[in-house]
């Protein structure tokens, strides 16, 4: 017998009244739902369209009905209209009507001329903490800490909307890392998810479209009569450009996106799109039609990519960053959605001088977004630095050296800095100069933040995460690596950056997940896991035990996995290790939730804590290891898989 319902007449006129009281609340859990890949403007725009559309016809069918038992009138006509929002909000990226297959992303209402986004506040804020988790996750997210919904209550409105793995999506919302004081400003009555600013677009630039459509026509009909009268020859400096790049207008210097210098000043988005258009060769068109047209054409260019990153041609206008003259180098920086592209050349344009670099952007912000690299000396030991335009002082200091206070980096009046040092490519660890930016008062108070160069076109920002204060307390988060705390940590590991070198990272963070004494007098040892974050998402990560003096011990290592991130934040790992007495012990560690470690083969042992040393009397061989999480489940240790929790 089915036991899906269809709306009649009385049924759609309570849905109409519950959807009326309850459209901010219903806007919100379709906002951060829906994909976060899509920008603020078109997830506004399809969050209003999925709760408008939630609204049904009569004789539509509701779906499965709510559970016997469940209360009926208001709250089961919200429950039925909250599972067709839902649906609507996961159909992008579920698996039947996912837009990576069909090759677009849903599509929006238009609104012409507008650019629309949700006020600054908790909704931007919580739609950071929520990137990269699943849409289930994020719709479970919303419905139990927002809605205050019951969790065997999320479960079932999941399933009705779809999702593949409602209890998984419940216990991986549980599980995120969200503060009360989020939360509160989430909740503050006078928050209206469904309140939108609105900004115009370039109005010149729709004006200018007009015109230039008619005076591209009689453009393309005069370059045609002159070429069949007099034939053409090509310019050396300006290779031909990809067919769809030149056809969208996109190599042509005049339609490069610039963004105003207060820009970032005024908007709750301060990434590369508020950065303006800086130094002194902005105006020239020559070399920016260099620029754009050895993008599009490289030839013998060479070309320097990130890992994950392509160089094609962009499909529309970039948005100039950059332009201009530094020690003998010619140097334009564009932005093309999530990537930078750096183009150089000798100022006398001779043979083999030009250079093209593109590297990832992807969700860049306040940090990530700070800086990039303009120009390096030729012997390696320096660079200069692009710094964003919310940068209000820079310095330069040994991350060696936890005491350093640095000194003050020169930084000119368009934001490009003095030469600074940059860690050794190979040999000695003598040093390793970083970068410490402080942001303006008109971003953050009191905020400054560590960038290191590993070699690419933009810095790594360094970040540590201290020891749990308990197995009661909450999650702590990475800080800056700025305290005495961070630093002096930083300083025994910053030599071990050197192996990230040519990898498309963003971030670096040290968490110290653990803490124990050593058997044989050996003092107490710090676990901790060093994350390199990628720009697509994965990161590669090595555990390492600290002891109080001497070089940090590898216990494991992953690569492309989530562990020690946001969504992998169980963690328990351990390795063979020999004591200053010449005895062998089993050390294994956990992190917070872990509440007891079980080791089985070559060693047997257990503990009820998340920490466990045994002897190893017995030959070498595999060990197994298992954490019992005190939120139930289990644990793995990390290895090469990855490890995880099952």
């Amino acid at each position: 017998m089915s036991t899906s319902q269809r709306f009649g007449s009385d049924a759609v006129e309570h849905a109409e009244a519950v959807l009326v009281e309850h459209y901010p609340r219903l806007v919100r859990l379709a906002y951060l739902t829906l994909p976060d890949s899509l920008g603020r403007h078109a997830r506004v725009l399809l969050a209003h369209k999925a709760v408008q559309r939630a609204l049904p016809r009569s004789g539509t069918p509701a779906g499965p009905a709510p559970a016997e038992g469940g209360t009926d009138g208001p709250d089961r006509h919200l429950a039925l209209v909250r599972s067709r929002v839902l649906r609507a909000a996961l159909a992008p990226g579920g698996p039947a009507i996912t837009w990576a297959r069909i090759g677009r992303p849903p599509v929006p209402p238009f609104v012409w001329g507008l650019r629309l986004w949700p006020p600054a506040g908790g909704i931007d804020e919580a739609a950071q903490t929520l990137s990269g988790a699943p849409a289930p996750v994020r719709a479970a997210f919303v419905l139990l800490h927002l809605d205050d919904l019951a969790e065997d209550e999320t479960v079932r409105l999941l399933g009705r909307a779809g999702a593949a793995d409602p209890a998984g999506a419940v216990r991986d919302a549980l599980a995120l890392p969200v503060g009360e004081e989020l939360l509160r400003a989430l909740r503050r009555p006078e928050f209206d998810a469904s309140v939108v600013s609105a900004r115009p677009t370039d109005l010149l630039r729709r004006r200018r479209r007009a015109r230039a459509c008619w005076a591209g026509l009689a453009a393309l009909a005069l370059t045609l009569t002159l070429l069949a009268v007099h034939g053409s020859r090509p310019d050396p400096d300006v290779r031909p450009a990809a067919g769809s790049a030149a056809a969208s207008g996109a190599l042509d210097p005049a339609r490069l996106q610039r963004v105003s210098a207060e820009a970032w000043s005024d908007t709750a988005r301060v990434d590369f799109t508020a950065w303006p258009a800086r130094g002194g060769r902005t105006g020239d068109r020559d070399l920016l039609a260099r620029a754009l047209g050895t993008w599009a054409a490289p030839g013998t260019t060479p070309v320097a990519t990130t890992p994950g990153t392509t160089a094609e041609p962009p499909a529309r206008p970039p948005q100039l960053l950059y332009a201009g003259e530094l020690d003998g180098r010619a140097v334009v920086l564009m932005r093309d959605g999530d990537r930078v592209v750096r183009y150089g050349e000798t100022t006398t344009r001779s043979s083999g001088g030009r250079t093209l670099d593109v590297t990832r952007t992807d969700d860049a912000g306040v940090t990530t977004a700070a800086a990039l690299t303009l120009s390096r000396a030729p012997d390696g030991a320096s660079a200069r630095y692009l710094l964003a335009p919310w940068i209000a002082r820079a310095a330069a200091r040994d991350l060696l050296r936890a005491g350093d206070t640095g000194h003050a980096l020169a930084v000119a009046a368009d934001g490009v800095t003095a030469p600074a040092a940059v860690p050794p490519a190979g040999g000695s660890c003598a040093s390793w100069p970083v970068l410490e930016l402080t942001s303006s008062t008109r971003i953050v108070e009191k905020h400054s933040f560590v960038l290191t160069d590993l070699g690419a076109l933009s810095p790594v920002h360094l970040t540590y995460t201290p020891l749990p204060d308990g197995p009661a307390a909450p999650a702590r988060q990475p800080r800056e690596a700025t305290g005495p705390e961070a630093r002096a940590t930083w300083a025994r590991l910053a030599c071990r950056l050197g192996e990230l070198r040519g990898g498309a990272y963003r971030a670096v963070n040290v968490w110290d997940f653990a803490a124990a004494q050593l058997p044989d007098g050996a003092g107490r040892a710090v676990w901790s896991c060093t994350r390199a974050s990628g720009w697509a998402g994965p990161g590669d990560v090595t555990v390492l035990l600290r002891l109080e003096a001497g070089t940090p011990q590898d216990v494991a290592r992953a690569r492309s996995t989530a562990a020690c991130g946001r969504f992998g934040q169980h963690l328990l790992a351990g390795f063979r290790w020999r004591s200053p007495a010449g005895r062998w012990y089993l050390l294994a560690a956990g992190s917070r939730q872990v509440s007891a470690i079980t080791a089985t083969g070559a060693v047997r042992a257990d503990a009820a804590e998340r920490t466990l040393t045994a002897p190893w009397a017995g030959p070498d061989g595999p060990v197994s290891l298992m954490g019992t999480l005190a939120g139930g489940g289990t644990v793995t240790a990390l290895d090469g898989a990855g490890g995880g929790r099952d």
